[in-house]
C-alpha cells in the first residue's frame, strides 16, 4: 500500500533557474506540458548551485499582470483588454523568474506520511510540494496525483 510521499511523487519534473526571464518561463511551462502530457501549473525554482530556492506557480505571474490599479477601475466596460495585456506582457520580459517567485517553499521528505501530506497541502494552500531528501530534490507531490492515489483507494 502506497502510504508516504515517495510512493506517489514525480521524480521527472522541470525545475527553472532563478535568473530565467520569466517571458522564457512561460515558454518552459508550455514545453512540460507537451513533453509531460499534462498541466504544470507551478516549477521549482534553483539557485546557482542547484538547490532550492523558490517556486514559480502560475498565481505569481498572473499576480504580476494584473494591474496595479484594478481595484479603482470600477466595472471596466469602457477599457480595451486587448491593450491591458499587451502592455502586461511588455512588462514582463524583463523580469526574472526570482523577482516573482514564491521564495519560502514548503518542502517534505520521501518517508512523510500521506496524510502528513494532505494535511500540510490544504492547511498552506499548496498545490505541489517538493520531496527533499539530504538537501537534494528527489521529487515533487502533486496534489492531483494525491487525490487521484486517494480515490483509487477509497474505489478498492
Amino acid at each position: 500500500m502506497k502510504t508516504a510521499a515517495a510512493d506517489i511523487m514525480t521524480t521527472r519534473f522541470t525545475t527553472l533557474s532563478a535568473e530565467t526571464p520569466v517571458s522564457e518561463a512561460i515558454r518552459i511551462f508550455r514545453d512540460a506540458f507537451q513533453r509531460e502530457g499534462r498541466r504544470i501549473f507551478g516549477m521549482i525554482v534553483l539557485d546557482k548551485d542547484h538547490h532550492l530556492a523558490g517556486m514559480l506557480s502560475m498565481y505569481d505571474i498572473l499576480l504580476y499582470l494584473r494591474p496595479k490599479h484594478i481595484h479603482v477601475w470600477g466595472t471596466m466596460e469602457d477599457l480595451e483588454i486587448a491593450d491591458v495585456i499587451d502592455a502586461a506582457g511588455d512588462r514582463i520580459k524583463s523580469i526574472l523568474v526570482g523577482d516573482i517567485m514564491t521564495p519560502d517553499v514548503v518542502t517534505v521528505g520521501p518517508n512523510a506520511n500521506l496524510m502528513m501530506v494532505l494535511n500540510i497541502m490544504i492547511s498552506k494552500h499548496v498545490r505541489r510540494l517538493p520531496v527533499v531528501e539530504d538537501q537534494e530534490i528527489v521529487g515533487i507531490v502533486y496534489i492531483s496525483d494525491l487525490f487521484n492515489h486517494l480515490l483509487e483507494r477509497i474505489g478498492d
